[in-house]
């Protein structure tokens, strides 16, 4: 672990503290039952903002061979992930005419859930994927996968080997790379001087606006709004050509980045917005602390609430986000009977700090608690429509953010963001 000095991106030193999460486990480190008695891995969990770039950051560094050789999250089990993946990819290859003779690449590309797609229309696709378990599964699927981290040397191989790329992928992995200025190097390295690179992040701002604290954890180095990431493109020879605003993962952008284009009224528009709200410094995120403590303290009460008037408590999702937010708040196997999660990667295991026991969703239904705290929030409308049977014998979600909502049929709240 290490304690940066200087803004990753621009190097800068005016490092501004503006939220302070305390001290949190490795938030995808699940434990096994023989490692519960075993003391956990924790470091400082902080958010800077730099007040030269206004790159969003968290203060420690976490060695990615640490963070991703074996990795716990499989986006195929999200039937939410597979339809956002499919649209996009059909989208894509009507856009740019893709055929036989095209190359996509993806970078993080995960268990095969996107590039799979391609395979389908016959586009000839790469994936890198660093987490080696998880590059075996896209592999069985049949999507030619390298289990290697993402760089400016890897990139060099991958242009000796298939030439350079019409369509680049990276999809939730730029918030994950602290060296952040070698991996947009080796993209520009593999883009075509007539490609596009199709970048998805969650979006710093609407993280603010509506509260969503818990998508902070060791593996997300950077929160990014589109001045800080207009500003970093730049410093690599590449152009934010336009940006689409999407709900998914509780508000994200869809970036086009390009060699040449021109930008567009909208990457403008919203540069201009930022700058009048005070997302190019600090200030854009001033009562932000303020507002998640008051968040937390709100949670609090209504589980201790609960758990005072005998009602059984159990969570949905074993997730990342969850365990900031289980963490953070200090809700554990005082409040909660277990955990339940679809990856069959991580029942009968169990959630790190809280030590939770992780089963299958089925135990809803078996169990019957009272109230389910719904931790991967993200996906409510897809998870609420499975857990019909749940509702229908009485019992109850408790949504957390942007606040603490119980939920007591599959058509509501209509304020949960997906």
């Amino acid at each position: 672990m290490e304690k940066i000095k200087n803004c990753r991106a621009c190097e800068n030193k005016d490092l501004a503290l503006v939220l302070d999460l305390g001290s949190t486990p490795l938030a995808n480190s699940i434990i096994s039952e023989e490692q519960l008695d075993e003391t956990e891995f924790v470091a400082p969990l902080e958010v800077l903002v730099c007040q030269s770039c206004a790159l969003a950051q968290i203060s420690c560094t976490i060695p990615p061979e640490q963070l991703f050789r074996n990795y716990a999250y499989f986006s195929s089990f999200s039937e939410t992930m597979l339809k956002h993946a499919r649209e996009l990819c059909l989208r894509l290859n009507a856009e740019r005419q893709l055929n036989k003779d095209s190359f996509v690449l993806e970078i993080a590309s995960g268990d095969g859930y996107l590039l799979k797609n391609y395979n389908e229309l016959q586009v000839p696709a790469l994936g890198v994927e660093p987490a080696r378990n998880v590059a075996e599964v896209a592999r069985k699927c049949g999507v030619e996968t390298v289990s290697e981290f993402f760089d400016g040397d890897l990139a060099k191989k991958i242009v000796d080997m298939k030439g350079q790329a019409d369509i680049i992928h990276a999809h939730n992995v730029m918030a994950h790379v602290p060296n952040i200025n070698s991996m947009l190097q080796g993209l520009r390295t593999v883009l075509k001087d007539t490609g596009v690179a199709v970048i998805e992040v969650p979006y710093a701002v609407k993280m603010v606006e509506r509260l969503e604290f818990d998508t902070i954890y060791h593996e997300h180095v950077f929160y990014f709004s589109v001045t800080a990431l207009n500003n970093l493109f730049k410093r690599n020879g590449l152009i934010l050509a336009d940006v689409e605003q999407i709900e998914i993962h509780g508000g994200s952008l869809r970036l086009f980045v390009s060699k040449a284009d021109k930008q567009s009224s909208t990457v403008l528009a919203l540069l201009d917005e930022e700058d009048a709200r005070g997302f190019g410094s600090k200030e854009g995120y001033e009562t932000f602390a303020k507002r998640v403590n008051n968040l937390k303290s709100d949670l609090v009460d209504l589980i201790k609430k609960l758990k005072k008037d005998n009602k059984k408590l159990a969570v949905y999702g074993a997730s990342a986000k969850g365990s900031t937010l289980l963490n953070f708040c200090q809700l554990g196997r005082q409040y909660f009977d277990f955990a339940v999660d679809r990856s069959t990667a991580k029942q009968g295991y169990y959630m790190p700090g809280v030590k939770l026991p992780i089963y299958d969703p089925i135990e809803l239904v078996k169990q019957k608690p009272d109230y389910v705290l719904l931790l991967t929030w993200n996906f409510a409308p897809e998870i609420l429509k499975q857990q019909e049977e749940y509702i229908r014998l009485g019992g109850q979600f408790i949504v957390p953010i942007p606040k603490p909502q119980i939920v007591t049929s599959c058509a509501e709240p209509a304020s949960v963001y997906v």
